[in-house]
């Protein structure tokens, strides 16, 4: 039973510590026989009494380095130098003696946990480990206690589990805490070996403050000239907690310039920042009272109870005078005028004055830029608006002029203002053909058969619409070939008044038409509609309307002699008749369409 040895760990004795003693049966001890060692650490750690057998440890050996080693032994005849028994193995186990501390596995932890958490609540575990053998004795058994810290954590002694131990335990009072925990061997008896480390806990922010004001009451002043986004002061509540938990919403709840004013929030710095937001009047109102509140967007319902996460402050805004430019009764003017006023006559006027208290006096001018031809003009003292020339409707309907109203005390401060002026029609033009009008008759037309149909236009625009009428001149009105008829739409035919044209006689017609509106005072015109007799098909389409030349004897044809009889005849007509009858004439014209008077034939005009 000679084949495990049990050998303590750390030996400080002088001497070789003894392990035990081989013995062979072979031995008589005559000192025939010899003993020797093989294996770890033979000859250098394990040596051997050759004679007796005894084996000895000549250094301080480690559990923690090597707990055992394996070794063999062998009695050998000292002369022979043969072994007397087969080769023996055998163990020599090191004894574990309480020679480590604990050691954590970190030397500082780090840990957090939220402010105002219940007892008990979970923070962070720490571990230590102990090389000793935890199977021999107590020497690795590990109980964890916590030398600082308290009242506030605690340590559970086997898990090194660190739990809160203070109720609302307040982050805005202290966030860090330093705790020391100790690890101590021997299940923490007395005697035991022992390790510490550090942990430092910081204590997270939640929201369990609510934003405050420093102050109740805050005063701003603006100026009235202070357009709407302008920022007027800034105002701030503290709150104590930190991140998200310490934005702040601004708003203002009530106060007689709730429309006049905005708040809004400036995320880098959190403070509520006053705004304006509507065009001030000092003249109408010079202070406004307002309440401002502060709230927290995002709130933990487990904290209501500590109150309402908001607070109030009242904030004073005093508006200041500044000298503001004349002001006119209206945005803009429209005024109306007829096209035939004189020169000088009044259309309408503007009104503006100055804002400010002091009142001053008011000039005002037209901006020449809108009226390059001068048309109009201003009373510099009462704003009247005048003609400066005689006006057109059908030329320029509406007229976009600006008027500049200016302080006479302070010429910089000036104001503008747009003015139409609308033109209203007057009946001043006369209506007259839509276009050239030149027809044709069959010469085989019927009595009262249409030939051409007529339309007018009119430069004026009445305010009950275009009524047109029209007539045969009165100059062709009796014994004319042809009638006007006029259907009250304001369009006309042209009817024939015989039975049958001849081209040889006649082959052209210029009828005049009057052409009359049925506005005041009533405008006339006369228009020539020009009628060629022509030959045409039994549907009644023009195939030619060319008269065939008749030769006279002298040279010229019958139609050539015709027409210059007739242009003699009209041409001393104009010369004996008085002068009152010349418009009767008006329309009245000869032609010949060649100079080659005996090749080609000549064709005969005539007004009726």
């Amino acid at each position: 039973m000679w084949n495990q040895f049990f050998l303590l760990e750390e030996y400080t004795g002088s001497d070789y510590q003894y392990v035990g003693k081989l013995h062979s049966d072979q031995d008589r001890g005559d000192g025939s026989l010899k003993y020797i060692l093989s294996g770890d650490g033979a000859g250098d750690l394990f040596i051997i009494n050759e004679n007796t057998g005894d084996i000895q440890a000549t250094k301080r050996l480690d559990r923690e380095e090597k707990p055992v080693y394996i070794l063999r032994a062998q009695a050998i005849n000292r002369r022979t130098g043969r072994p007397v028994e087969p080769e023996s193995e055998f163990i020599i186990k090191i004894h574990d003696i309480n020679d480590n501390e604990p050691i954590f596995t970190k030397d500082v932890y780090t840990a957090t946990v939220p402010e105002m958490s219940d007892v008990g609540t979970f923070v962070v575990q720490v571990t230590a480990t102990d090389a000793d053998d935890p199977t021999y004795g107590n020497s690795a058994k590990v109980v964890y206690s916590i030398l600082q810290g308290q009242p506030y954590f605690s340590v559970e002694s086997e898990t090194g589990i660190i739990k809160t131990a203070l109720l609302n335990m307040d982050r805005e009072n202290r966030e860090q805490y330093q705790v020391v925990i100790q690890a101590k061997d021997m299940g923490g008896q007395m005697g035991g070996l022992s390790g510490t480390t550090t942990v430092n806990i910081t204590l997270t922010d939640v929201n369990d403050n609510p934003p405050r004001f420093p102050q109740s009451t805050y005063q701003f002043k603006t100026p009235e000239s202070s357009p709407p986004g302008t920022p007027i002061g800034r105002i701030k509540a503290s709150d104590a907690d930190m991140g998200e938990n310490a934005e702040i919403e601004y708003s203002i709840t009530e106060g007689e310039g709730l429309d006049m004013f905005d708040v809004v929030t400036d995320q880098e710095t959190q403070e509520g920042v006053i705004t304006v937001k509507k065009l001030l009047d000092f003249e109408k109102k010079k202070v406004y009272t307002l309440k401002v509140e502060a709230s927290n967007p995002h709130v933990e319902p487990r904290f209501l109870y500590l109150g309402p996460f908001k607070d109030a402050a009242t904030v004073r805004i005093m508006v200041e005078d500044v000298d503001e430019p004349p002001v006119f009764s209206k945005l803009a003017y429209i005024l109306q005028i007829r096209e035939d006023a004189q020169i000088n006559t009044t259309i309408g006027s503007v009104t503006a004055q100055d804002p400010d208290a002091a009142r001053n006096p008011v000039k005002y001018s037209v901006d020449r830029h809108t009226d390059m031809d001068r048309i109009f003009n201003i009373d510099s003292g009462n704003g009247s608006i005048f003609t400066s020339k005689l006006l057109d409707r059908e030329t320029l309907l509406w007229h976009n002029i600006t008027v500049i109203a200016t302080e006479i005390n302070n010429p910089k401060q000036s104001s503008r203002v747009p003015l139409y002026i609308k033109v209203l029609d007057v009946n001043d033009n006369a209506p007259e053909f839509a276009e050239f009008y030149e027809t044709f008759v069959c010469e085989k037309a019927k009595a009262d058969q249409l030939i051409q149909t007529l339309r007018a236009i009119d430069k004026d625009d009445p305010y009950s619409g275009h009524q047109f009428s029209f007539s045969l001149a009165p100059e062709a009105a009796s014994g004319s070939n042809f009638t006007i008829q006029d259907n009250k739409d304001n369009t006309a035919g042209i009817l024939t008044r015989k039975n049958g044209y001849n081209r040889h006689e006649m082959s052209t017609y210029l009828l005049p038409v009057v052409i009359s509106d049925n506005d005041y005072p009533v405008q006339s015109s006369t228009g020539t509609v020009t009628v060629r007799v022509c030959a045409c098909d039994h549907h009644g389409n023009m195939q030619s309307c060319h008269a065939e030349a008749l030769i006279h004897p002298t040279g010229l044809s019958t139609g050539a002699l015709v027409a210059i009889l007739l242009c003699i005849v009209t041409l001393l007509g104009k010369l004996l008749l008085p002068a009152s009858y010349l418009p009767m004439l008006r329309g009245t014209h000869c032609y010949c369409d060649t100079l080659d008077l005996s090749a080609s034939p000549i064709k005969a005009y005539s007004p009726i």
